[in-house]
Parts: structure tokens; sequence; C-alpha cells
């Protein structure tokens, strides 16, 4: 419910949309900037690989897991107010990262971000559902995706120019900025929407499912190190696996769940959700490791590297406003699969470009990724809460961006131990998981110290060999996800009354 006694201006509405657009581009600027920066922290900080690929995954972790929790959170306290204080602390766990001494506490600080974002997301998005209805909700959730693909595409060169320049801590100062400002706007320009039947937040469930995601991750990055077949490592996925059931059986059993499985009843909100989890394995994982790759492997310059990303995530600035104009005339089913399928035609281009070669041969392939991932990107968070009465807002961005968000982090742990297990069968010695592990986050001294019976070129091969393996079953995957998600998307839209009648009797009715 939104106090609507007076109905805003169309410059009200723009501040509004600003303030979310700016914490937006803080957003991803945060995941992007430590990764051109990961082999100046681990310089500074120092770590085992496993606590550098934490730097990463301990941001997408908490940011994914809390995401359904913050929605709700949302619905029942106030979008504004989860909007400010997840800003609010956005900016704080910055600021506090800038002092950092330590790898375990910057991990932690990498964390409790994560969750400051989730408020900061889920409430923004929530307040925007409320404040545009139909064709210019559709163009708000654009802009806002036009803002992510901002951080994306200028995260990577503003961060290498502001290491090299002024040091890694530098980044998180430019975040404090954004955040400051998209604050004091909020503060001024938002108003406070809830919905009247929320119920509070779904303990057991956020619990049960924030510690499957942290098992599962933790199970991942610790498998390379450790092995496969090491009883921790087991124990850690069967934990998960676990309490992911757990969590499934606590919803279907909620009065308010959390996660509204019965919106799983409908094709076309299954294609958005498997549409949510395309970017992770198509798009995002390469914003972690090519990174890694020109900096550590190829040894390019951190300013070098972020200008070169810049041909992988540019598109993110134009494309996805283009595509929701084309949804006018072009079914987004047809749009999404058919950028997936450009997405996968430049994955397995990128796997033809071998380690040690010409780096300006990948900017092509690079762009033909990016230009395909943003026609998806440019429909998805409209589409997410198409099928949904406004009043469930907060439930529907949490669950799309929960799938997103999530399916990023696990994505990326997966992919690592993916890479770290390709490189491995292309090593011998004694300590093969060790320096595979090492390779893969941009360290060939350290893997060249495990491994001292392997020459550096030899150790530059396995890696390369590796990556172009991965990039070819990426793209398969990619493949067979577009197919999927146009069989899904492409089905009759469930008109928007049943879908709300239906969705509040689930809620009534338990």
């Amino acid at each position: 419910m939104t106090d609507r006694t007076l109905a805003p201006s169309a410059a009200h509405k723009a501040l509004i949309l600003l303030s979310v657009c700016l914490a937006a581009i803080a957003m991803p600027l945060t995941f992007t900037g430590p990764a051109v920066a990961l082999t100046a922290i681990a310089e500074t900080l120092g770590g085992s690989p496993v606590a550098l690929n934490w730097v990463t995954n301990a941001f997408m972790l908490t940011f994914g897991s809390a995401l359904m929790a913050a929605g709700a959170l949302a619905d029942s306290f106030g979008r504004k107010r989860i909007f400010l204080t997840g800003v609010a602390g956005f900016a704080l766990a910055s600021l506090a990262l800038v002092g950092a001494r330590s790898i375990l506490v910057f991990d932690f600080l990498r964390a409790l971000q994560g969750i400051a974002a989730a408020a900061a997301f889920a409430g923004g998005m929530a307040a925007l559902a409320q404040e545009f209805s139909d064709a210019a909700r559709m163009r708000a959730f654009s802009v806002v995706g036009a803002s992510f693909g901002a951080g994306l595409s200028f995260g990577p060169i503003s961060s290498g120019l502001m290491s090299e320049t002024f040091g890694w801590p530098s980044i998180f100062l430019a975040v404090v900025a954004l955040t400051v400002v998209s604050f004091l706007i909020g503060i001024l320009v938002l108003r406070e929407s809830r919905d009247p039947q929320a119920r509070g937040l779904d303990w057991p469930g956020a619990i049960s499912f924030t510690l499957a995601l942290t098992l599962f991750t933790y199970g991942m990055l610790q498998a390379p190190e450790s092995g496969w077949g090491d009883p921790f490592v087991i124990t850690l996925l069967i934990g998960a696996a676990a309490l992911m059931a757990l969590f499934v059986r606590i919803e279907l059993n909620s009065p308010r769940p959390m996660l509204d499985l019965s919106l799983f009843r409908y094709g076309r909100f299954v294609g958005v959700q498997l549409l949510a989890a395309a970017p992770a394995y198509a798009f995002v994982v390469l914003l972690i490791l090519l990174p890694i790759r020109f900096v550590g492997i190829e040894g390019v310059g951190e300013v070098a590297a972020g200008r070169m990303m810049m041909a992988l995530s540019a598109p993110l600035l134009v494309l996805p406003l283009l595509a929701g104009w084309l949804s006018r005339w072009i079914a987004p089913a047809v749009i999404s699969s058919l950028g997936l399928l450009v997405c996968a035609a430049g994955l397995a281009w990128l796997s033809f470009m071998p380690v040690g070669g010409d780096v300006s041969a990948m900017l092509a392939p690079m762009a033909v990724i990016g230009i395909g991932i943003s026609l998806p990107w440019g429909l998805m968070d409209g589409l997410a809460v198409s099928v949904v009465p406004s009043e469930r807002a907060g439930m529907a961005t949490g669950i799309f961006s929960t799938v997103r968000v999530a399916g990023e982090g696990v994505a990326l742990a997966v992919v690592s131990a993916l890479l770290s297990a390709l490189i491995s069968g292309h090593l011998a010695g004694e300590h093969v998981r060790e320096g595979a592990q090492k390779l893969v986050t941009g360290d060939v001294a350290g893997a060249a110290g495990a491994l001292p019976q392997l020459a550096r070129p030899a150790l530059i091969q396995a890696y390369g060999d590796a990556f172009a393996t991965l990039l070819l079953l990426l793209a398969a995957i990619t493949v067979v996800t577009a197919i999927v998600v146009f069989a899904f998307l492409g089905r009759r839209e469930t008109p928007r009354d049943d879908v709300t009648t239906e969705t509040t009797c689930v809620s009534a009715n338990g």
C-alpha cells in the first residue's frame, strides 16, 4: 500500500528512478572492481587461493541468498525503509573495506556488503514497481538494467585506473560516493509503501536457504584444493542438498512463503527464471575470469585489462533499452533466445583465442558475447513482475533476483572449480591441485613454485587449453538454455487477473 494522496510528477518519478539507478551502478562496480585488482589485493593482504576466491564469492553469496528475505522485509516494513537501510549499509561496508588489513576481514566485509546490496536492490526495485505501471514500469526497469550495464562497462576500466593510480582501496571510495548521493536523493523523494497483507519474514525459509547456498559454495571452492573425494567436501555438498530440500518443504507448508512455489505452475514464469540464470554462466563468470586471465596470465596491466573488458560489457549501455523498444513488435521469447544464441557463438569463437597470442584479437568475440547477452538483459526485470500482482512486487523481484544473483554466485563457484579440474588434467606432479588453484587466481609464480618441474610455458599452455574447453562447455549450455527459454516463454501468456486471483487464493489458503 502506498500513500497516493498526491500523485508524483514526472520530475519526481525521475528522481526516484535516479536514486535507484545510482545504487544499481555501484553494485556491479563492487563486483568487477576487485576482479581487476585481485593481484594487487593479494599482494597487500595475502591469502590462499580459497580465501582469494571468497573476495568475489562472499559478496555474491550473501547478495543472492539475502534477496528473497530482503524482498519480504520490504513488503512488510516498507520499501523506502529497506532501500535506504541497504544503501547506507552498502556505503559503510565499502568504507570499511578501504581500511581492511587482512584477507579474512576483507572477505567478511564483502559478505556484509552483499547483504546491504540485497536490501538496497530489493527495496529499490519494489519501490519502482509501485511508482510505475504497465509500459512505464518496463521502461523504468530497462533504465535500471542500463545502469547495471554502465557499472559493468566502466567498472573494470575505472577500477584499473583507480587501482594503478591511487591503490585498490580507492575502488571502494568511488562506491561510497555513489551510494551517498543515492541515499540523499532517496530520503527526499521516495514514498513509503508496503504490502498490507505481509506477515513478516519467513525466518526458517531464509535461514535454510542461506545455509544451503553457503555450504554448496564452500564445498565447490574447497573441492579443488582438498579433492572431490575429501570427506569434508562431501559433507558440505550433502548438507547443502539436505538444507535445500528442507527449504522447499518449509515453503510448501508456509501460509505466507518467502518463495511462492505456486507461481512455478506457469510456464512463462518458469521461463523467466531460466532466463535469469542464463547470464550467470554465459556472461557474468567472464567478468571475473577474463580480468584474472589478462592481468595474471597474459601480463596485461590493470588499466589495459579494464579497457579490454569494455568490449564485453559496453553493449549493456545501449542494447537493453533497444531490446525493450523492440519488444513492442517482437516477442520477448524470440529476442531473448536469439540473444542467447549470439552469446553462445561468441563464447565458441573466444575459445579459439590462445593464451599468449595477440590479446586484441579477443575483443571481437567478447563484443559478440556482450551484444548477445544485452538483448535478454533489457527484458528480464520487467518480465519478472508481469505475472504477479503489484502488491507482491517485493516477492516477485526477490524470486527473480535471487535466481539471477544466486545463480551467478553458484555459477562462479562451479566454473572456478571446473577450470581448476580442467587445468589439473593438463598437469603432472605431486602438487597438481595446488598449482591448478594458483593458476585459476592468476598466480603463475605461485603455480611455478608448487610445480617446479614444469616450465612457465607449460603452465600457461595448460591454463589456455583448460580455458578453451571451459568456454566450449559454456557455449553448449547456453545453446540448450536458449532452446528451453524459447519453449517456455513462447507459451500463451497467462492473463494477469488469473494469476492474481490464484496467487491470492494460494496465499490465503496456505
